[in-house]
């Protein structure tokens, strides 16, 4: 079987949204710890060397050795030096009591780790052979100076952070944030902590919408529930487009009687993409209202919230400039059969299990219903299934980890 000719191919449509994010111009620069999730609007280069100076790797003795094919027998130790110290220039056949981070004084061509030595009264002696230049961090292997270490684009977290801290840069010069603007439509939407009425549901969307965009770093503001009418919708649309860089709803975008996201957006703007041949979200829509642009994700909770992984994350992180936007697949066995296949490309819900040889393989939740929450709350990855493709047990397959999405 092959796709419904009125939906759009999974990957067209990525780049399609991809091809429609500007990323921002705006800038602003931040202290470090304020730059956390952020993205770097200019690339940095190092203005020192990482060490800026040869020191030992270990706690021990720095040794200068004449000849390493004829050890004296004991190494008279003439110094000590902790970090932060300064030693003095070292004599042939001597050694320094040294530790780790302490600069190697001048002439000191191995470090020995204190316990392969033993101790004469003033004096060490060797237990384990040696060779030139051992657990000495030489200047600049790290990172040279004038090296470029971050390039534009890159999404800062801790380990960048530490490293720029590392080379002495206390600020960064990133993009400003994006200001999106989400609500949820839908009649039957209570929110927790109310009273459920016959036939009504908790808006779960909007908090996992809301997380996900705060973990990307987005300021959100957040419209609530939109019952369904036309004017009511329309008005909701309008507000957020004139205070936001981007709209995300949840609902209203099928074809039903009360889905009326879809007509307002193209009464008010333009509706550029709708239907993606994919399992779960296929109503995905997009397209623009004023200055603003519009994602509008299905209604179901998982359809809602792996459409946003799979289309609106790597589309906003682009329009917050990141360059790293690709899906990063990895490869796993599969622990289940999956005999009966869709026309559209599925991502199926999987969790990572281990077999006793060690190696991974993937199990799959039993109800893989757009509607089954506790699927994603279970899993820790998605396994992408092209269309009219099955899988048997063993098979290799094409895996997402969620916590990389997440991110």
């Amino acid at each position: 079987m092959k796709p419904r000719a009125n939906l759009l191919n999974f990957e067209d449509a990525r780049q399609t949204l991809l091809a429609s994010a500007t990323p921002l111009s705006a800038t602003e620069t931040l202290p470090l710890l304020a730059a956390l999730g952020r993205t770097l609007a200019q690339s940095i280069q190092s203005p020192i060397n990482v060490p800026g100076f040869d020191n030992s790797a270990m706690d021990g003795y720095a040794l200068n050795v004449l000849d390493m094919q004829a050890l004296p027998e004991s190494f008279p130790v003439t110094q000590r030096i902790a970090a932060g110290q300064t030693g003095t220039s070292l004599a042939s056949n001597t050694a320094a009591r040294i530790f780790t981070g302490a600069p190697v004084p001048e002439g000191a061509n191995v470090v020995v780790p204190q316990e392969h030595t033993q101790d004469h009264e003033g004096s060490i002696a060797l237990t384990h052979p040696i060779e030139r230049m051992q657990h000495i961090r030489r200047k600049g292997e790290d990172i040279s100076e004038g090296s470029l270490v971050l390039s534009a684009g890159q999404r800062l977290g801790a380990p960048h952070l530490a490293m720029l801290a590392s080379i002495g840069v206390a600020t960064a010069t990133v993009f400003k944030p994006l200001k999106v603007g989400v609500f949820f439509t839908g009649d039957e939407l209570t929110e927790p902590g109310q009273i459920l009425a016959p036939g009504a549901i908790y808006n779960s969307n909007r908090y996992a919408i809301n997380a996900l965009l705060v973990q990307l770093g987005c300021l959100v503001n957040d419209y609530g529930i939109v019952r369904d009418s036309a004017e009511a919708t329309r008005e909701a649309l309008s507000k957020a487009a004139s205070e936001n860089d981007v709209i995300i709803t949840c609902g209203g975008v099928s074809v039903g009687e009360e889905d009326h996201v879809k007509a307002a957006v193209m009464a008010l703007g333009s509706l550029d993409l709708w239907q993606i041949s994919m399992k779960p979200g296929k109503p995905l829509a997009y397209g623009r209202v004023g200055h603003a642009d519009f994602i509008g994700l299905p209604g179901n909770p998982v359809s809602s919230f792996v459409t946003f992984l799979l289309m609106a994350r790597p589309f906003l992180l682009k329009r917050m400039g990141s360059a790293h936007t690709e899906l990063k697949y990895l490869s796993a066995t599969a622990n289940f059969n999956w005999p009966k296949p869709d026309r559209r490309r599925e991502f199926l819900r999987v969790k990572i299990s281990h077999v006793a040889s060690g190696a991974p393989v993937l199990d799959l939740w039993p109800n893989q219903g757009s509607g089954v929450m506790s699927s994603l709350a279970w899993a820790d990855g998605l396994v992408d299934i092209a269309s009219d493709t099955k899988v048997a047990r063993g098979d290799v397959v094409r895996y997402l980890s969620l916590s990389e999405l997440l991110y």
